[in-house]
């Protein structure tokens, strides 16, 4: 009777399981068609889903706050409020006209100039902190050239997650790869830098070919150009260079952050805090900048992949993903680069990169190669994140710049250039590891 009444229970465990995982895929699908759609808030759409998944009992209420990546908001509390204050000084309007009269207002090369900059500071620096960094030069550059900004938002979108794909550093799929397979620094250089490099100018050329007719600038804008002087931009000398301090600092910080044990979101708040206090700024002023509609939109971005996490539906799909291909060594790669990119497109890829590496590792103790596989899910995992609009952290923050700049981006429109540029970027590297491997 024990055992019969054991059963039933084992039975019923495994029904409730399964109801879980389906009711978890079914409110993460709702949000995302309702995103996509375009007709609600993102914001509403995504906190109403986290919510929904407490209710239906998919997360526990005492554990909504594991799946909340509170590091991610503090970096991007952090670095709002710092730069609310450094767009005081005038530095990033001295920024934008240079930059367009170095590159005597060709849009190519101020397109390929922002790209290349943007992907190296992603390299070191994570990617959110980039497009604060980078956002308002796009945004004045694109008003002293009267053009239309969202290919430069694309563009500085692609870059970011681009080059944080080419260093050890720049995501942290990378940081979790390289600690679990004994990757050093220069192995991600040397195999993952030329390639991405590689990805970013085929990327930034399509842009601009895409887009060629919207980027016509009038002669007159040309001439004004010329006459504008950059060093008048500056508004405040004193604070430019309180806040280039304070910015060195933080940015020192996040470099080191392992080695004196302190994650980036405590440097990043304590910076601002410094700059607040130096600087004199009134809070009730600066917290104004802080795009809150972005902050609550992760936590509930979170929570609802939490739910997904929770059920154990990312393990169920690394799980399949790697039973399909492991008698083939070249579908087997082909199947984790591609399937790791599509899917890091909708999903949190950090959650999925931990589910994936013991289940490589495993394969390496069965005397399969497994290098080409550490290669092929970062560059899906990181790459992937440019194939919607809520792919990756970056694509979030610049997006709701552009809104309040009002450029707003849906996510059809970004889709419609996104997924088929990140599709091209895998079947490229696809290419590059099959001939470095095969």
């Amino acid at each position: 009777m024990k055992q019969k009444g054991g059963t039933i229970f084992s039975n019923e465990k495994i029904i409730i399981m399964d109801l879980l995982q389906i009711i978890s895929i079914t409110i993460f699908l709702i949000v995302l068609i309702g995103i996509m759609s375009n007709k609600f808030d993102s914001t509403v759409l995504a906190l109403t889903g986290a919510v929904l998944m407490v209710v239906f009992r998919v997360i526990p209420l005492d554990k909504v706050t594991y799946y909340i990546s509170f590091n991610t908001i503090s970096v991007l509390i952090g670095m709002m409020l710092i730069v609310s204050i450094f767009k005081k000084t005038g530095f990033f309007e001295y920024i934008a006209i240079l930059t367009t009269k170095i590159c005597k207002g060709n849009i190519f090369k101020i397109l390929l100039f922002l790209g290349i900059i943007t992907a190296l500071l992603s390299g070191i620096l994570d990617n959110v902190t980039t497009v604060l960094l980078m956002g308002p030069v796009t945004f004045l550059i694109t008003k002293i050239l009267k053009v239309n900004p969202l290919p430069f938002v694309f563009n500085e979108i692609f870059a970011s997650n681009i080059g944080g794909t080419g260093t050890l550093i720049g995501d942290p799929p990378n940081i979790m790869i390289g600690s679990s397979a004994h990757l050093s620094f220069n192995s991600f250089l040397i195999h993952l830098f030329p390639i991405t490099f590689f990805i970013l100018i085929v990327t930034i050329l399509t842009i601009y070919f895409v887009y060629k007719k919207e980027l016509q600038i009038k002669e007159i804008h040309k001439e004004k150009l010329q006459n504008l002087n950059p060093k008048e931009s500056i508004k405040n000398k004193k604070l430019l260079i309180q806040g280039f301090i304070v910015i060195i600092f933080v940015l020192l910080g996040f470099i080191v952050s392992n080695k004196i044990n302190l994650n980036i979101g405590t440097i990043a708040i304590l910076g601002a805090c410094v700059l607040l206090l130096i600087s004199k700024e009134p809070i009730e002023n600066v917290i104004m900048d802080v795009e809150w509609s972005s902050i609550l939109f992760f936590i509930g971005l979170f929570v609802l992949v939490g739910g997904i996490e929770q059920t154990g539906v990312i393990n169920l799909i690394s799980n399949l993903l790697i039973t399909y291909g492991k008698s083939n060594p070249i579908l087997l790669l082909l199947i984790t680069l591609f399937g790791a990119a599509i899917i890091s497109s909708f999903l949190n890829n950090i959650p999925f990169v931990a589910a994936l590496i013991p289940l490589i590792i495993s394969l390496g103790n069965k005397g399969i190669d497994i290098i080409p596989l550490w290669w092929a899910i970062s560059l899906g995992a990181c790459l992937g994140g440019n194939g919607s609009l809520i792919g990756a952290s970056a694509n979030i923050v610049l997006s709701e710049i552009s809104e309040r700049e009002g450029y707003p981006i849906s996510f059809k429109d970004y889709f419609k250039l996104g997924f088929p540029l990140m599709i091209l970027s895998i079947i490229i590297c696809s290419i590059y590891l099959l001939i470095l491997y095969y």
